[in-house]
């Protein structure tokens, strides 16, 4: 198996006709179904069920389609990297972050640095932080931006201030008083929606201080917690920033008055692993 079939089989995958991928890949059709066979043999695995209409993948093409991504970007993204090794205020910047803490800490780190750095380019990627971690680990992306806690076991890292935890209500429910703040004794018997890497730390805190949380609904993103928020469903708890996601949605933030509720955001990047130069001068602005 090398590049070449990869990018062969994503053609196939994506357009799931063999006719279409050659066209797209300006290649006849006989060898390109002769590659397909041959990484099936090599693989052992049928990667597309044949139909008279269309092509559908197995879980295995599903498998490899997924990872052949992810190859293919790591083998270009190296190239680039190499390339610019040593071009010292040029090259490519690779980073990963999680929506709210990218949405209020990038642009403006981003927009400073690229002052100073006008040739460098950018590539970005935005996920939860499990996600951010796992590209990191890939080799997809040089620096993450992503929020506590995690396992910090394989990462260099660099704090950024802490941040309480709020309630997002939607204005004409929940707290009519709109206080600024609130205790954690005051969400009891009443629907939360949180993150679900936050439900131990905020079930812990609950039993800290009486009562078991009411845990109507748990998502990956902050902003379909914000959007589920807006139904008027349940009371969301998010970090501070992440409330400032959706500003326009008659959405109030209370903080809640609970040390053990507060997040933070995090620098990342891979022990051991050398990074370019662009990424080093990047990690400056937040080491100083």
């Amino acid at each position: 198996m090398d590049i070449r079939q990869l990018k062969y089989f994503l053609a196939i995958a994506e357009t799931r006709n063999i006719t279409k991928a050659a066209k797209k890949l300006y290649i006849s059709q006989p060898p390109l179904s002769q590659q397909l066979k041959l990484l099936e043999e090599e693989l052992g695995v049928t990667l597309l069920e044949r139909s008279t209409r269309k092509m559908k993948l197995t879980e295995a093409g599903k498998l490899l389609q997924h990872r052949a991504k992810q190859i293919i970007e790591l083998m270009e993204t190296s190239v680039k990297e190499i390339k610019n090794l040593n071009l010292g205020g040029k090259g490519i910047l690779s980073i990963g972050f999680v929506s709210s803490s990218g949405a209020i800490l990038l642009p403006e780190q981003i927009h400073n640095f690229y002052k100073e750095y006008p040739e460098i380019n950018f590539q970005m990627k935005e996920g939860n932080t499990y996600k951010i971690l796992d590209l990191l680990n890939n080799g997809m992306i040089e620096i993450g931006i992503v929020r506590t806690p995690f396992n910090t076991e394989n990462f260099n890292l660099i704090y950024l201030p802490k941040e309480p935890m709020v309630a997002v209500v939607r204005e004409d429910l929940f707290f009519p008083d709109s206080p600024k703040s609130i205790s954690l004794k005051d969400l009891k018997d009443k629907p939360l929606i949180l993150d679900k890497r936050f439900e131990n730390l905020i079930t812990s805190s609950c039993h800290q201080v009486g009562f078991q949380p009411t845990i109507i609904c748990e998502g990956e993103d902050n902003k379909s917690i914000l959007l589920w928020t807006y139904t008027g469903m349940g009371i969301g708890i998010v970090p501070k920033s992440a409330a400032k996601l959706m500003p326009n949605k008659n959405l109030k933030s209370i903080i809640i008055e609970e040390s053990e509720l507060e997040t933070q955001t995090v620098i990342v990047w891979v022990k051991n692993r050398p990074l370019s130069q662009v990424a080093e001068t990047f990690l400056l602005n937040f080491k100083e």
